[in-house]
């Protein structure tokens, strides 16, 4: 099972520089877009527990 979880990595790795390389403006988008939505959802968990606790 460790193979297959180690060929699957290595397949999406390459998939990923592949884009990166064919598209990098494209790849900086999703990228941005990713972390954006990342932050939005930690300060999400955040405001849910302020508002929990009672302090927001």
């Amino acid at each position: 099972m460790t193979r297959v979880k180690k060929i699957v990595l290595w397949v999406l790795v390459a998939f990923a520089a592949y884009a990166i390389f064919t598209s990098p403006d494209q790849a900086a988008d999703i990228v941005r877009t990713s972390w954006g939505m990342i932050v939005d959802g930690a300060r999400s968990i955040g405001n849910f527990f302020d508002a929990l606790l009672g302090r927001g």
